[in-house]
């Protein structure tokens, strides 16, 4: 199922994030519970998730920033694009991603960006066959109508 992130899934998705690029889950410091607290309250910054289960086994974050060029029109930003070992091959993050396209289309955006540190053919070739491109700038890009 997915959806966006509730406020006492935190736990769960710094899990997740062990599958990205964390080493550890950060202690619950004063600074972690501020953050947290920013991004659930922020309605431009939207934490995607997919949960098989009851457990998060995939997500993405995207982020609507306001613009004043595009006829006023904001872009999406993807960011921590992620999957359990687990559960990968399965579709649970382009589930995420489609998700996070409906919410930029809703917010009216003229594209959609996402950058990615990966050099694998895979993943370049999973995220141009969810229609995203890296020849438009040096960022893979989805323009959106």
């Amino acid at each position: 199922m997915v959806r966006e992130i509730t406020e006492n899934e935190l736990n769960g998705l710094l899990q997740l994030y062990l599958y990205l690029h964390e080493e550890s889950i950060p202690q619950m410091t004063e600074n972690l519970r501020k953050t947290w607290s920013t991004i659930i309250q922020d309605e431009n910054h939207h934490i995607i998730v997919n949960i098989v289960d009851g457990k998060i086994v995939s997500s993405c974050v995207c982020v609507i920033i306001p613009n004043l060029t595009r006829n006023i029109r904001p872009y999406a930003f993807i960011e921590n694009v992620v999957t359990h070992e687990k559960y990968r091959g399965n579709g649970y993050a382009a589930e995420c991603l489609n998700y996070a396209k409906e919410i930029a289309e809703k917010a009216n955006c003229y594209k959609m960006m996402l950058l990615t540190g990966s050099k694998e053919e895979i993943t370049l070739n999973f995220y141009s066959h969810l229609g995203y491109n890296s020849t438009d700038k040096t960022a893979f890009i989805q323009w959106l109508k």
